[in-house]
């Protein structure tokens, strides 16, 4: 119980950094094809969708048309939940979404943040600290993440560390508002649990997550991190190509900080993708499916 609702904010957060305001029109009946013409373009394009709050969209241009038909049989399966599961604790977004849309959700967790967090100033900075270096020693050492996602994900981790410890985190007034917009965004979703996320599919869902994403933009801006204005600022620059690789070098601000990292993209097909999303998204779809829980051995007869 404790860590409850600190987990449900941090989940929140990393959810909300995929994504802000209103999703963007339907497209149209001749959609364009997936992916990016330029290389920088590739990584301007996904950095679109995720302003515009848009993350069927991600799903749609991060990928190739079959690999994307592999992650939605695999989505339906129950085997992914990319490109949630590329996030830190993205597996638990359904649980968060049930937890928040329970009947009653909102006095419940606003008496465990009461009880845990109210006023506690002291304790979540240190808890924001600790976490934050923690996540910097694990990214550094551990997880199957490539170089440039490593240098990437430090400067966020020590730009939100920053904010964490700045913010106002402990107000019992601010997080009891918060609680309600976020419990009344993930009723609207309609998801609650993994059964819904399976049937409806990678896009239906993450089509249904956009208000949701959206009530944790205006959440966390409440708080003073306002991501709108730093994704609206990316610059994607081509460094250098080689064939059907290259390197584009995107700057941008995140928690008030400066953010410069190298992305590799390849071209596939004519079309350009970012490569980390690309392994990921390969990895998801040829996960395998979970091993069914073994049944207790049966009792021997007596006598």
């Amino acid at each position: 119980m404790r860590h409850r609702v600190w987990r449900l904010a941090l989940v929140a957060l990393l959810l909300a950094c995929g994504a802000c305001r209103q999703p963007s029109a339907p497209a149209p009946a001749q959609a364009a094809a997936p992916g990016a013409e330029r290389p920088a373009q590739a990584v301007s394009l996904l950095t679109r969708h995720l302003r515009d709050n848009d993350l069927a969209a991600f799903a749609r241009d991060a990928v190739p048309a079959d690999l994307h038909a592999q992650l939605d049989a695999a989505w339906r399966e129950g085997r992914t939940r990319w490109p949630l599961d590329a996030l830190p604790l993205g597996e638990r977004v359904p649980q968060m979404l049930g937890a928040l849309a329970r009947p009653g959700a909102e006095a419940r967790l606003g008496a465990d943040f009461d009880r845990q967090f109210a006023r506690a100033d002291a304790e979540l900075k240190s808890t924001a600290a600790t976490l934050g270096l923690f996540t910097a020693q694990y990214l550094r050492n551990e997880g199957d993440f490539s170089e440039s996602e490593r240098e990437h994900y430090a400067q966020l981790v020590v730009a939100a560390t920053r904010w964490a410890q700045a913010a106002p985190l402990s107000d019992p007034q601010r997080a009891r508002a918060a609680i309600a917009q976020l419990a009344a965004a993930a009723r609207q979703t309609g998801l609650a649990s993994d059964a819904d996320f399976a049937l409806l599919g990678l896009q239906d869902s993450l089509r249904r997550l956009s208000g949701f994403s959206l009530a944790c933009k205006q959440v966390l801006a409440g708080y003073g991190l306002d991501l709108d204005a730093g994704l609206g600022a990316l610059d994607a620059s081509l460094q250098s190509q080689t064939g059907d690789s290259a390197l584009v070098r995107m700057r941008y601000r995140f928690a008030g900080e400066p953010i410069d990292a190298i992305v590799r993209v390849e071209r596939i097909e004519g079309r350009w993708y970012v490569s980390d999303f690309l392994r990921q998204a390969r990895a998801a779809a040829a996960k395998p499916a979970a091993a069914p829980a073994a049944s207790a051995p049966a009792r021997p007869p007596s006598g």
